[in-house]
């Protein structure tokens, strides 16, 4: 899990370069745009969306596995296991949510 969690943090680092493309591509105007749209609109920048969106979620439910820890909890084998466990679960979770919300409310785009 710790793996994991520095692998998930170098990913939303990354991920996070798209997300400066899109917002210089919005400034600069449409034609930029359309660029930037055409990639992530594709399978490619789908995938790396949800990545980018399930490195988010690990991170933040690894982030809180980490301040119980720091409360000098958790620390036991099988909770420790059952805590890797439940972040990543939990991550799953989310990024679907997220991603079901998503394409409900917005339509499928």
């Amino acid at each position: 899990m710790s793996i994991l969690h520095r692998i998930t943090g170098v990913g939303l680092a990354v991920g996070t370069l798209l997300l400066v493309w899109w917002l210089i591509a919005v400034a600069t105007g449409p034609t930029a745009f359309d660029t930037v749209q055409s990639f992530i609109g594709s399978i490619v920048g789908r995938i790396l969306l949800l990545a980018w969106t399930f490195a988010l979620y690990y991170h933040l439910c690894n982030g809180i596995r980490h301040l119980v820890w720091d409360s000098g909890r958790g620390f036991e084998i099988s909770t420790a296991n059952a805590s890797g466990w439940l972040v990543v679960v939990a991550s799953v979770v989310l990024t679907v949510i997220s991603w079901v919300s998503g394409y409900t409310v917005l339509g499928g785009v």
